[in-house]
């Protein structure tokens, strides 16, 4: 049996994750590809918890700065992310693997509501979890949303999925001649402003000792290799 780093995971992936370059919110194949990696960590004994975004469909500060009400922009958001979750659902299920949508908004002819306790049982028996609507809250991000739940559920490992490698300076599409951290504590990354997740979330995990690794989604069979002890992306604790 392959030996893993750690049991149970809480994966972060951005909205723009199941974008495909041409366009359109959600490409089928991306989504597919992501699921087809999610199951191959289940099969291994991982335990997977999700959190993924909005982003590609709507995003709530930006329709806020075109004049829409911010909280009612964020509640958009948040039934945006619900969208993806769904879509992500499907595509794992259709492989077989047992997969549940809590969403911390009421949606309970859709989805389950978010409830603790029961998560952590969805996970133990090998399901996984999809965490949607972010914290129900506004003014709060899905990568807020991520280290809470990461925390709530007892996670040993939050990974924040990227398209590049892991941790820069600058943005290594804009800036040739960035550095890359192989890694770094939270104070460096809050005190540098290096823009991994926002405040709030990396402050959750400093104050609750929650290890992050940020890494490129992109690159298959990567979280399989992180699980099983390659050294790769960029690890903040």
């Amino acid at each position: 049996m392959t030996k893993l780093i750690c049991q149970r995971i809480l994966l972060k992936l951005s909205g723009e994750a199941l974008m495909s370059d041409v366009g359109g919110s959600i490409d089928a194949d991306i989504v597919q590809r992501l699921a087809t990696e999610i199951k191959e960590l289940c099969d291994c004994g991982v335990q997977v918890g999700l959190v993924i975004g909005g982003g590609n469909i709507l995003r709530g500060a930006e329709k806020a700065s075109q004049g829409l009400d911010r909280v009612t922009g964020d509640q958009m958001g948040m039934l945006a992310t619900v969208i993806n979750a769904l879509a992500m659902q499907d595509a794992i299920e259709h492989l077989g693997q047992p997969v549940r949508v809590m969403s911390a908004l009421k949606i309970n002819q859709v989805c389950e509501d978010y409830i603790r306790r029961r998560a952590v049982r969805h996970l133990e028996k090998g399901r996984v979890v999809i965490f949607a609507a972010g914290t129900g809250n506004p003014f709060f991000t899905t990568d807020s949303a991520a280290s809470l739940r990461a925390i709530e559920i007892n996670a040993q490992l939050m990974i924040k999925a990227t398209k590049v490698k892991g941790v820069y300076s600058a943005d290594p599409e804009k800036v040739k001649d960035a550095t890359f951290y192989p890694r770094l504590s939270y104070d460096e990354a809050l005190d540098q402003r290096l823009n991994v997740m926002d405040t709030t979330a990396l402050v959750l995990c400093k104050e609750n000792n929650m290890p992050m690794r940020v890494m490129n989604i992109f690159e298959q069979g990567a979280i399989m290799r992180l699980m099983t002890g390659e050294d790769i992306g960029s690890l903040i604790q």
